[in-house]
This record gives structure tokens, C-alpha cells and sequence, in this order.
């Protein structure tokens, strides 16, 4: 049959494809009678059980038209593509091996399994030995599976599960998994990473210490994950074209039945309704079995309100700076220096004197579009024996030097446009190169627009370590306001995610270019998908100090403890300007504080539902998303005035509208006998009361409530649409900040 496409189908809970059948093959004869006696078993791809109630099917539009009349389906969506979005982090966030530290408080995140959905792992990596770790705990039901240049022993005490899901992106592709006549590295039909980035990800979660690591010298010290003595699963969903939602619930589905504790997704795409999102909704079943999902922003930034996975019961990570630099200056022919930043191999200090000067060039207009080193773009009569100047942007920065180096090009200058700004993101380029800013960009093209025969030369300076402020918001990090939930503040938190080096495979080159022959274990990336496994691994290190926590209160540990300033004690910064909660959310993780935060606010299931109702979700909206048959009008008239008990506190003003209240309840998890007094900074043009103003504790894990009044004098608010402050409670050890956003609905 022509023109099939892939579809989740998701049924109600209960009905015969529920969790409730242990046949198999019944199972697949009664979904394919639902659609027809003329659908082959072998169109069916995935049938879900744990993250959702249905199954993933090749469909003509006659299929999905009869389907839709089933009154077993709760709603059918077309397959979605999304995409994949260290040796001194650890150090950055305060984490030592001291006997009273963090690590020693939560056993390094032993006796926890996080859960990786990403390109695969590279087994053989050091980062991934299992020295001295212990068996996997009983409750895992997981398995290694096996595949191309995979089988069970690649798996051990620290890597104890790999699985592989490639259905849906069989489908979507011209052609199966294949070795790719543009590249010497296959794409492995199994857990294998034959991209590099599952491979980092996984290591910077949980990656066991690793000595002498580094990028050919670069970055060089000792790598270890957030929670290097936590287990490992790998759920291999992403591939060449791709990472497919058919795909990514499978993985999610087999995850909560293997029993993982955390899981961490770095993909992701724009914001969607949460009705419509898959991981929205394979992660709402996971937080009902306890586990915690971690997801990446995004790096769409910094574009506002394109924070992506903004569930309420996701953790959302944005990315931020470390205070390391890889120093790569210009010194121009004038003699004048512009700094940038490069891992080209080698980088070691050295005098300015000591090279020879260049010719650079800068060859822009045109139709080949060669301001942007285009592959085929550059003429070599122009660029042979030169330093060529390449704006950001069209093909990968990588990239652009590959396409110098066979044009006949001496070195390159990755030139950021005005959109890129000050960003830094190092690579290991493959010829002499360097990253500039927009303003140093814009002074060498003057200056080369200024003689007749420019020249410059790139003086390496090594790995500087605190020379400069930090944490500040990635440029490309992702924005809220959330578009799929104003009522919640998104991102959550901000976590290191530019230039992080980890673990990599071994038949990529650093520069994960075809032609790149050079091979290491470690390399450099940079994206929200470099953040959000420090917020896993952290998530691991506060389960395993408190066992017994749901997904809310660690999720609330980690966002309560946050820092709001940079390591210079002055505000973390966005660019040239103090960040705003919708670009870091509330604000940097802290790992020592959030192994004892004091005070958690924690949320149950019932609770979300609660709140989607409040959305003004339909009935079957929710259904979709939380797998039950919900009333929202009697849930809604014995919740009056519910407010979700959510870490950090998002206010809408609209329908002239100039008074709120929000409800907030928070368990003492810190001494039995304490009490705490509330600071209040208020958003500009809001007047905030509190009631009460202290909270006397008695005993541990007792639960008191607190409300809390937003007063707008103005239907419009003061100096434009949004203010934010924070609400803190204190005592003599803790303190428990919520950020607080406030947004106006212009009329």
C-alpha cells in the first residue's frame, strides 16, 4: 500500500492493548482489528505498555479515518523527527571528594540507574569501567541487547543495560541504518554510538573518574560524571536522520519496565501542546513510577518562548558558561589583538613574536555564498596559503575549516554574526582556527577593509581557568515564557553546558568530521544537551541521599538551592545584561545545597491533573496526556482556588485583573525542630503579602501551607509586560528561594 506514515495510536487505559495483556500475539491481533482486516502485523512497530496505553503503526489516511471512529482511541499523532539538542564542571559546581561533601552525602549516586535516551554509548570507553562498582541493584529488569559490533559483554556493572529502537526512524528513512558513503563510521544497527554525542552525554551524567584526561592537551585534569557511582542504561533512539517520538516512547516504555530511577533526555524541538507531545506524555508515566526525567531546553535561544519539554513534572535545563577559557587571539597586522577562543591540537602558550604573519581574507557576495565557506564556495587562487574568514552560519562551524583546508587555506576565522553575539563554543578544528565574537568580527572586517594587504596571525594561549565571570546564560539557550504552560516558570534551572568536555568514541574524530582521522577519548561540545545530564546526575545524587523522595522533591532541591550570582558573587549575566528568570529559570544548580535543602515542595500526580484543568484543557486533552478518564469540572469545583505546589512562582495578570493568590506547601526535610521567616524581594510594580510570615516546624517531614497575595495598582503593569523577584524562606542553615515572574496580558 502507498502512502503510509507512522502514527501513535493511543488508546484508553483498560482497554485490551493496555498493560493488562500478556499475549503477544492476541495483543497484536486486536490492535490490528481495530483498524481492519486488511492491515499486515508487520505495519505495527512498537506496542506500548508502561508510557502509554497503545501502539505505533504504518497507516494509510483511510486507516486513521476509521481508527479515529474507534471508541478505544483517545488520539492518533503523526510520528514527529526531533533532534539531539568533564574534567572541571564538577568542579565548577563545588563537588570534592571530601569525607563531609556532597558526593560522600549521597555515595557518589550509588544504588541509583540512570536511564540515557540519545545516539548510544562507546562501551569501551574509560569513563565507562567498572572498577570497583557494585552489581546492579535487584530491582533492575533490564538487559543488554545485542547488534552490530554489540553483544553482552559489553555491557558491566557500570553499564548494565543497552537497547536499541529504529523502527520508526526505518520507516522515515529512504533506506535502512547504513554505512554512509561519506563516512568511514557506520551507523550501527545497535547500542553502539557511531555519533559521539550519546556517548558524552552518558559520561557527563554518570562517567566514573577518569585521570590525565583531556583534548590533546587542552581542558586537562581528571573527568568524572555528576554521579560517578551511579548505574547506566542506554536507550539508543537517535540516528542519522534523526530521533523519532515512535522511537523515543519505545525507549521510554522498556525504560520504566527496566526500572531506571532517572531519566535523561537530550533532544528535543519547539514547543508543542503537552497533549501533542510524546515525551510530555511517556514522562508523565514515569513520574507516576517514581522516576525523575530530566530534559534539555533546547538551543533555540535566545528567542523568546522557545523553551521546549515544559511539562510541569520535567526538570528543563538551560545551559550555562564555566569560568574556562581556551584563549585563541587575532593579532592583527596593525598590531591591534581581538580575542577568540580554539582547541586547535596543540595549543600552547607562546610568545606573539613567534609566528609569521599571513594574509587574511574575507570573500563575501557573490552567489556562491562563500562569506559562509560553503563547501565548493571558495576560490583556492584566493584562499591558497591564507587565513580565511567565515561567518557563523548555512553548514557547521567544524565544518567551514574543512572547507578552507581544501581550498588550499592556511587557517581560518570563525567570524559570529549579530544573531551569535559574544558566544563561544570552541571546537577542535582541523586546521590553525578561532571563534570571534560579533564586535571583533566586525573590527576585523574593518580592518581588512582597511589596507591593502591585511595580515594577522593567531596566537594560542592554552586553558586559562578563572579569568573570566561565571556561570552566564548560553546565548543559545532556550527562553521561556513557556508557550505550552505560561502558569509555570521555564527553564527550570541552568546547568554547564558550553564547552564541556567528556567521553567520545573512538572511530570519530573530535571534530566529528568524516575526514578527521585523529582519535582521542575525550572531546568537546557545547548545548543544552551538555546541561541537562549535570541536572541528571545531580537528580541521581539527591535520590540516592533520600531514597525515599518523589521526582517533585528532588526537582524541587535542585531549583530551591539554585544561585542567582555568578562565581564573583555579582548577578549571573545574559549576554551584556543581569538574566532574567525566563532565560534561567531559578538559576544555577548548586549540588551541595541541594543534597540539604531544607524545605521541599512537593507535588502529586492527582496534583498535575489538578492543574492541567486549570489550563482550561478539554477532558480528552488530558486523557492523552495522563492516561485517565478526568471530570475537570467536579475536580475543579473541590479544588477551588489550587494552585500547583510548584517550586518557583509564575503570575499572570489579565482580564484587568489586579490581584492574585497563589497557595504553596512545603514538607521540612532539614531538622526536626526549626523555624523560618520569609525574605520577599517584589517584582517591580507588584505589591507582595505573605500569610504567615513564619513557618514553626515540630517535627520532621511536616507540612505547612502559605499564601500568597500579587497586587498590581496598574491593569498594565510598571515599565513593560513582565517583572520578577523572589520569595525566600530562612533559617539559621537554609535557604529556599522561588523565583518569582510576573506577566501582564497586554489589552
Amino acid at each position: 500500500m502507498d502512502n503510509l506514515r507512522t502514527y501513535i495510536i493511543q488508546l484508553h487505559p483498560g482497554s485490551y492493548g493496555g498493560g493488562s495483556a500478556s499475549n503477544s500475539e492476541l495483543l497484536h491481533k486486536w490492535q490490528l482489528s481495530l483498524v481492519g482486516a486488511s492491515m499486515s502485523e508487520s505495519r505495527i512497530l512498537y506496542t506500548y505498555q508502561s508510557a502509554m496505553d497503545g501502539f505505533a503503526a504504518r497507516l494509510s489516511e483511510c486507516e486513521v479515518a476509521t481508527l479515529r471512529k474507534s471508541p478505544e482511541v483517545i488520539a492518533i499523532r503523526p510520528d514527529r523527527k526531533l533532534q539531539v539538542q568533564t574534567t572541571y564542571s564538577f568542579k565548577f559546581l563545588g563537588l570534592s571528594s571530601s569525607a563531609s561533601g556532597p558526593w560522600a552525602r549521597s555515595a557518589f549516586g550509588r544504588g541509583t540507574i540512570i536511564g540515557v535516551l540519545d545516539t548510544g554509548v562507546w562501551p569501551e570507553s574509560p569513563s565507562f569501567n567498572d572498577r570497583s562498582m557494585p552489581p546492579p541493584p535487584k530491582r533492575w529488569k533490564g538487559v543488554c541487547q545485542q547488534g552490530q559490533d554489540f553483544n553482552s559483554t559489553n555491557c558491566n556493572r557500570k553499564l548494565i543495560g543497552a537497547r536499541w529502537f529504529t523502527r520508526g526512524h526505518h520507516v522515515a528513512a529512504s533506506t535502512a541504518p547504513s554505512l554512509d558513503s561519506r563516512n568511514a563510521s557506520p551507523e550501527y544497527i545497535s547500542p553502539r554510538d557511531s555519533h559521539g554525542h550519546g556517548t558524552h552525554t552518558t559520561s557527563t551524567a554518570a562517567g566514573v573518574p577518569v585521570p590525565m584526561a583531556s583534548v590533546f592537551g587542552n581542558g586537562a585534569g581528571e573527568a568524572r560524571g555528576m554521579a560517578p557511582g551511579a548505574h547506566i542504561a542506554v536507550y539508543k533512539v537517535c540516528w542519522l536522520t534523526g530521533c523519532y517520538s515512535s522511537d523515543i516512547l519505545a525507549a521510554m516504555d522498556a525504560a520504566i519496565r527496566d526500572g531506571v530511577d532517572v531519566l535523561s533526555l537530550s533532544l528535543g524541538g519547539f514547543p508543542i501542546p503537552l497533549y501533542d507531545d510524546s515525551i510530555a506524555i511517556g514522562s508523565f508515566r514515569a513520574m507516576e513510577h517514581g522516576i525523575s526525567v530530566v530534559c534539555a531546553a533546547g538551543n533555540n535561544g535566545p528567542i523568546v518562548s522557545s523553551v521546549s519539554n515544559g511539562a510541569p513534572w520535567i526538570v528543563t535545563v538551560g545551559a550555562s558558561t564555566l569560568d574556562r577559557q581556551f584563549p585563541a587571539l587575532i593579532r592583527m597586522g596593525n598590531r591591534k589583538y581581538l580575542y577568540g577562543e580554539s582547541m586547535y591540537p596543540g595549543n600552547q602558550p607562546h610568545k606573539a613574536g613567534s609566528d609569521k604573519e599571513i594574509d587574511v581574507v574575507y570573500i563575501a557576495g557573490g552567489e556562491n555564498r562563500s562569506q559562509f565557506c560553503i563547501k565548493g564556495s571558495l576560490p583556492r587562487d584566493k584562499v591558497h596559503g591564507k587565513m580565511v574568514v567565515c561567518d557563523r552560519g548555512e553548514n557547521g562551524r567544524a565544518e567551514k575549516g574543512q572547507v578552507v583546508k581544501e581550498a588550499g587555506g592556511a587557517a581560518m576565522v570563525l567570524a559570529n554574526m549579530e544573531v551569535n553575539k559574544e558566544e563561544d563554543s570552541v571546537d577542535v578544528h582541523i586546521l590553525p582556527a578561532t571563534q570571534i565574537g560579533a564586535r571583533e568580527a566586525a573590527l576585523l572586517k574593518a580592518y581588512i577593509n582597511s589596507t591593502a594587504r591585511p595580515t594577522a596571525r593567531i596566537v594560542f594561549g592554552g586553558t586559562v581557568i578563572g579569568k573570566s565571570r561565571a556561570p552566564s546564560v548560553a546565548w543559545f539557550s532556550s527562553r521561556g515564557p513557556s508557550l505550552t504552560d505560561p502558569g509555570i516558570l521555564k527553564p527550570d534551572v541552568i546547568a554547564p553546558g558550553v564547552n564541556i568536555i567528556a567521553a567520545w568514541p573512538q572511530n570519530l574524530g573530535p571534530s566529528s568530521l568524516p575526514e578527521d582521522r585523529r582519535r582521542v577519548n575525550f572531546t568537546v561540545m557545547s548545548g543544552t544537551s551538555m546541561a541537562c545530564p549535570h541536572v541528571s546526575g545531580l537528580a541521581a545524587m539527591v535520590r540516592s541521599a533520600h531514597p525515599g523522595w518523589s521526582p517533585a522533591a528532588i526537582k524541587s532541591a535542585i531549583m530551591t538551592t539554585a544561585d542567582l550570582n555568578d562565581h564573583s558573587g555579582k548577578p549571573i549575566m545574559d549576554g551584556d545584561s543581569p538574566a532574567q528568570v525566563f532565560a534561567m529559570g531559578a538559576g544555577q544548580v548548586n549540588p551541595p545545597k541541594a543534597v540539604d535543602p531544607g524545605l521541599i515542595y512537593d507535588i502529586t500526580p492527582d496534583d498535575y491533573i489538578t492543574h492541567l484543568c486549570t489550563l482550561g484543557y478539554k477532558s480528552s486533552d488530558i486523557s492523552t496526556v495522563t492516561h485517565r478518564n478526568i471530570s475537570c469540572r467536579e475536580v475543579l469545583r473541590t479544588n477551588q482556588g489550587f494552585s500547583l505546589n510548584y517550586p518557583s512562582i509564575s503570575v499572570r495578570f489579565e482580564g484587568g485583573a489586579t490581584r492574585k493568590m497563589v497557595r504553596r506547601r512545603v514538607t521540612n526535610v532539614g531538622e526536626p525542630r526549626s523555624v523560618y521567616k520569609v525574605e520577599v524581594i517584589e517584582p517591580e510594580g507588584v505589591l507582595v503579602r505573605v500569610r504567615p510570615k513564619r513557618l514553626v516546624f515540630r517535627r520532621r517531614n511536616q507540612v505547612l501551607g502559605y499564601r500568597v497575595w500579587f497586587i498590581s495598582p496598574t491593569k498594565n503593569g510598571v515599565g513593560g509586560a513582565s517583572s520578577e523577584g523572589q520569595l525566600t524562606w530562612v533559617n539559621t542553615r537554609h535557604r529556599v528561594r522561588s523565583p518569582i515572574a510576573v506577566t501582564w496580558k497586554q489589552s
